[in-house]
């Protein structure tokens, strides 16, 4: 499998670029999970289930984006980027359950834990978070790649997926539902639970392409403005979107007693916020040139995607 950035003479055309990228993730992702044949055939039925239903993919094209900017994206960035989504994914299949945000639908199907039971749900997002882990060792194993810089990924996707980053994220989240929370905490919520992950998927994408640190201090600061991007317009939609563009029941955070930026800034002002975010992203790529097209088209896809 080679991957590919072919940058149109006219500029990127960033759904064309989204699908290419989809493909590849998708066809490394289909090659290393166990098919529901392996036993134990529940588990990995599963966890294909979420895995499969539909992602675009945005956090594992970030790592290979990011890649791109800094270099040549070869293929030892894909178990990097594919160990994202896994992540992703298990959040996505734990948040639904009862016991969370309690959701009966995720991409237009039903939830995990509704078609396999609570506990296969939580055993198959168990059984994603610590494959993520496999997979980042296999960008050595198979691809070379020194084992200074594997560690320093590993570190990245933990910290990005753990108690200071995605999950005590949620736990902050969890903790803030029914409460009159002011703004500087709803930021800490979604800094964390949303933000660092894909903090995590371009400055692992940046290491994988063996960037330099100033480089790699640049990108942060791009994913960073991102990621708070990327959550404001998941709570515009969650607003604004219909069951059919968000593929689940809208108006989901007011239910569950949840402040949002439409809440604080109404959302013609969480709209004009999320933009000044990815203005402050694109200024960061300015010394990438056009190898960083991809993560400046991409900041502009998070804030005008439907779902």
């Amino acid at each position: 499998m080679s991957l590919t950035s072919h940058l149109q003479s006219a500029g990127l055309d960033i759904r064309q670029y989204l699908e290419r990228k989809r493909q590849e993730v998708d066809g490394y992702l289909q090659s290393v999970i166990p098919s529901v044949e392996t036993m134990p055939t529940t588990l990995h039925e599963s966890m294909r289930y979420s895995l499969f239903a539909g992602g675009k993919r945005v956090r594992p094209i970030l790592a290979i984006a990011a890649a791109e900017a800094v270099g040549e994206a070869n293929e030892s960035v894909l178990p990097v980027a594919a160990s994202l989504e896994l992540i992703h994914t298990y959040s996505l299949i734990h948040d639904d359950l009862p016991s969370m945000d309690n959701d009966d639908f995720r991409r237009g199907k039903p939830t995990n834990h509704k078609v396999y039971g609570e506990a296969m749900a939580i055993l198959a997002g168990d059984a994603l978070l610590t494959m993520a882990f496999e997979l980042c060792t296999g960008a050595h194993a198979e691809h070379d790649l020194e084992a200074a810089r594997q560690v320093r990924l590993i570190r990245e996707l933990a910290v990005g997926a753990g108690n200071v980053g995605m999950v005590g994220g949620q736990v902050l989240d969890i903790q803030a539902e029914n409460q009159d929370i002011d703004l500087a905490t709803l930021q800490s919520i979604h800094k964390h639970k949303t933000g660092m992950l894909i903090r995590a998927a371009v400055r692992m994408g940046a290491i994988a392409g063996g960037a330099t640190d100033a480089q790699i201090d640049e990108l942060t600061v791009y994913a960073e403005n991102i990621g708070l991007a990327f959550q404001i317009a998941d709570d515009v939609l969650n607003v604004t979107g219909t069951r059919e563009e968000l593929g689940k029941n809208p108006n989901t955070d007011a239910q569950r007693g949840k402040k949002t930026y439409p809440t604080f800034y109404g959302i013609e002002g969480a709209k004009q916020l999320a933009e000044e975010c990815v203005n402050r992203a694109e200024s960061r790529l300015v010394s990438f040139g056009a190898k960083a097209d991809p993560l400046r088209e991409l900041a502009r896809y998070i804030t005008s995607r439907k779902n």
